[in-house]
């Protein structure tokens, strides 16, 4: 492993911190050093509300899913109650996972020495073999919850307990977004890609149109915008906003669904494409919303999950099955030929002889990002 000298010395990030025009893109090695992902875990994953999908990924008292999320294991469960819940998914016992996959169960069983705990608070409530160790109480092991925040049916989990309430970190993106109704939309499909790139790659693509007309020369490009300067936000997000007629979730005569009642403002006008800090993205058009949800697993791997939400009313119409086609084609289509494009540039950065270049003025949200990450990584 190559080690980096003065690797967080702010210095050495000055050509990064200029004006946009005036500015250097980051170190290449900050896409390929587990040493920068490491500080960003601890600095950035592991303090700020990580978007984790939608409620009704589980809908029943009962259902869970389980993953890890930089390097976490996690639960999440909806109890019996109703209310939706995160634990950290480590045996009190000697810290064996305890839970895999998706799925409903009444309780949670660690698949190594049986013990037990409740879905709905983590309390121990089973540990067989353990009459006979001194001083030990079963109220004191129970699973460690974890924060877990809801907005618009989106999840929210945050391991840092000190941290500032969710509302917070959103700030006005609620309240700009308040016409799409978010909470009465439905998930209808959840597609999982493993990217071989860095998180800050796939983030810095999705939040620019530079790429449109050579990666999508033959998808997206076909579809009339304009371009618009980033958006002006209250809270840890940032977005472009584009005028236009058409859904933007299909290809060019594709035929769709009405358009989502009661939308206003810009909302009523075209697509919204709005990153909530750190890693996913949301677009929001005239007749759906769709998000892309990053997990970093190293410096150099991210797991990619796209979620398809529709008003309610719309998927109970008797041709959704069929017209909803139109809407997945669109997104597997230009969604790979966003992968392939993030895949080789993790392939190209990663060379000895790449060095820092150079912002077009159509790249002012790659630089936003790119010093958000800085402010945190460096300390602002």
């Amino acid at each position: 492993m190559t080690i980096i000298e003065n690797q967080f010395d702010p210095a050495r990030y000055a050509g990064v911190r200029k004006p946009l025009l005036e500015a250097e893109t980051l170190p290449p090695d900050c896409y390929t050093s587990e040493s920068f992902y490491r500080r960003e875990v601890e600095t950035i994953f592991l303090k700020v509300w990580n978007f984790m999908g939608r409620a009704d990924r589980v809908p029943n008292p009962g259902d869970y899913a389980a993953f890890e999320f930089v390097g976490v294991p996690v639960v999440i469960v909806r109890g019996r109650d109703g209310k939706v819940r995160a634990f950290a998914n480590s045996c009190r016992h000697r810290g064996a996972k305890v839970m895999e996959g998706d799925g409903n169960c009444t309780v949670f069983s660690c698949p190594y020495h049986a013990w037990t705990y409740a879905i709905d608070d983590g309390r121990l409530i089973g540990a067989m073999e353990m009459d006979e160790t001194e001083g030990f109480e079963k109220k004191n092991f129970g699973l460690i919850e974890l924060r877990l925040e809801t907005w618009g049916g989106f999840l929210f989990l945050n391991f840092d307990k000190d941290a500032a309430p969710l509302s917070d970190w959103l700030g006005d993106l609620p309240e700009v977004l308040a016409s799409y109704d978010l909470d009465s939309m439905v998930t209808t499909q959840r597609v999982e890609y493993d990217l071989d790139c860095n998180w800050k790659i796939y983030v810095e693509n999705a939040m620019e149109s530079y790429h449109v007309p050579t990666v999508h020369q033959h998808t997206l490009q076909k579809q009339k915008r304009d371009h618009n300067p980033p958006i002006p936000t209250g809270g840890e997000y940032c977005g472009l906003f584009t005028r236009h007629t058409g859904s933007r979730a299909l290809l060019p005569n594709a035929k769709g669904f009405p358009y989502i009642e009661g939308l206003e403002g810009l909302a009523n006008e075209g697509t919204y494409y709005v990153l909530i800090n750190p890693s996913t993205m949301f677009g929001l058009t005239y007749d759906c919303m769709w998000w892309l949800e990053l997990h970093p697993v190293s410096a150099s791997k991210t797991k990619l999950i796209v979620g398809s939400c529709f008003p309610e009313k719309t998927t109970q119409r008797g041709d959704f099955d069929e017209l909803v086609q139109n809407y997945y084609e669109r997104w597997r289509i230009s969604i790979v030929e966003d992968n392939v494009v993030s895949d080789l540039q993790q392939t190209g950065i990663a060379s000895p002889f790449v060095q820092p270049g150079r912002f077009s003025y159509m790249e002012p949200l790659v630089h936003t990002i790119d010093n958000w990450v800085l402010d945190r990584v460096l300390g602002a």
